[in-house]
């Protein structure tokens, strides 16, 4: 059998030849724990505050910053390879790949050892995240944050169309004829035809999985059963496939949306962002993420609203994205490294969460925080963000992940390019992932 090591190592070789950028090497002579991370610069001051905070009550815990660059997991996998893996890990839902290579510590271990602070953690935290970074018995992560996607719409341009304002909570959701209605009276197009205003645009650069989300909010079934570890895929639902076929038809039949196949990269959903910001699309398709960026464009006056639900749903849903910490299992400090992951999840680290407004907090008493609802005040439907992570599906946690999703794309920019309804699920699509899912490919 190989070893964990051979297996990294193996990775390592065949995902990058090259130098891995943007990262000083670990020293195992240094007495600093190391926190690696990936964030963009606004993102990156809410950790350095963090570990600001940290340092007022653990002075003695010295923390040496490591941020990633533009592939963490390759980067991940590269420094564990070669012996130096950081202390602390940033990770993603993709962390099952991590967890089963022996990378990331099982953190039941320091939950068993502290029961006053896991019976605290577990009554405070949002069920659906915790199990989310739950891998085959394991707690593998804690996390940090609910970074699931919303609607963002233009009040000024709803006003002027005549329309009413959207839900302003998941438990009232609009359905896909209202939603398609808005839009279809949004999109403005000249005398040649061409759109000069759209009524909805796409700016996640992973429109397959918008569309998976439209699918699963017909369906009221995740596309993968178990969302955890799964074993099938329910692309074939003949609800799924008509939510898919509702999201696609915004931009190859009815048109009130750029073709979303085109959207697949960084700049393209820059691009669908700009649309939205320049008053140019009444609807985005986006997360939290994005919500400081809008607030510098001082003639938006936005707000947000749920995605819509199917006839066959049972309520309308978002994805449970997020992003929490794990600690080496190589750490040779992991005593240390679990005081600032304990920290960094718990009350005190989610409160400058929550102060920050970069973050939807995990925890509830953060979320529901004052200092939330004061980082938002523009925002007059902030029950989307607090009801947000009880209000999602699961992307699928796997460690097939990569395979998993790659016959996803193949399959999906078929039917969005409009080239194939999505009824062709049925045919070879479901059966490779189910293939993938049972290791056959």
């Amino acid at each position: 059998m190989l070893s964990r090591r051979s297996l990294l190592r193996g990775a390592a070789v065949a995902g990058a030849a090259a130098a891995v950028p943007g990262l000083a090497g670990c020293s195992d002579d240094s007495d600093a724990l190391t926190f690696f991370f990936q964030a963009s610069p606004s993102e990156a001051k809410v950790r350095l505050r963090l570990i600001e905070e940290f340092a007022k009550v653990r002075p003695d815990i010295e923390i040496q910053v490591q941020m990633a660059g533009p592939d963490p997991q390759q980067q991940i996998v590269t420094y564990c390879a070669g012996g130096k893996c950081p202390d602390v890990l940033m990770q993603w839902e993709s962390y099952s790949r991590f967890a089963e290579l022996g990378v990331l510590q099982d953190l039941n271990v320091f939950l068993d050892q502290d029961p006053q602070y896991a019976a605290r953690l577990r009554a405070d935290a949002v069920p659906s995240l915790l199990e989310t970074f739950r891998f085959r018995d394991g707690q593998y992560v804690l996390p940090e944050q609910w970074a699931g996607i919303f609607l963002y719409y233009n009040r000024k341009l709803f006003d002027e169309a005549g329309l009413k304002p959207p839900p302003s909570r998941w438990e009232d959701a609009w359905s896909f004829a209202e939603f398609l209605d808005a839009a279809e009276t949004l999109t403005k197009r000249d005398a040649s035809g061409r759109a000069t205003q759209w009524g909805f645009v796409d700016a996640w650069p992973v429109p397959r999985w918008s569309a998976a989300f439209f699918g699963m909010n017909n369906s009221g079934v995740e596309a993968f059963d178990p969302p955890v570890d799964p074993v099938r895929a329910n692309i074939d639902d003949d609800r799924f496939i008509e939510g898919f076929q509702f999201y696609a038809d915004l931009s190859v039949r009815h048109r009130v949306a750029p073709l979303s196949a085109d959207l697949q990269s960084q700049s393209a959903s820059v691009a669908a962002l700009d649309l939205f910001t320049q008053g140019r699309a009444g609807m985005v398709l986006t997360g939290h993420w994005q919500f400081n960026g809008l607030l510098d464009a001082s003639d938006l006056d936005f707000d947000i609203t749920v995605l819509p639900v199917g006839p066959h749903g049972g309520g309308a849903r978002s994805d449970i994205g997020t992003t929490g910490l794990a600690i080496a299992a190589d750490s040779r400090k992991k005593e240390s490294a679990w005081e600032f992951v304990k920290f960094a999840t718990g009350p005190e680290g989610q409160r400058a969460v929550a102060e920050s407004g970069l973050f939807v907090p995990a925890l509830r008493s953060a979320l529901q925080s004052p200092e939330f609802t004061k980082a938002h005040s523009r925002i007059r439907n902030l029950e989307v963000l607090t009801g947000g992570p009880d209000h999602s599906y699961h992307f699928p946690v796997t460690p097939l992940w990569p395979r998993l999703d790659d016959a996803f794309r193949r399959a999906s920019d078929r039917v969005l390019r409009g080239g194939a309804p999505a009824s062709w699920f049925k045919d070879e699509p479901v059966d490779e992932l189910n293939r993938v899912l049972r290791g056959r490919v």
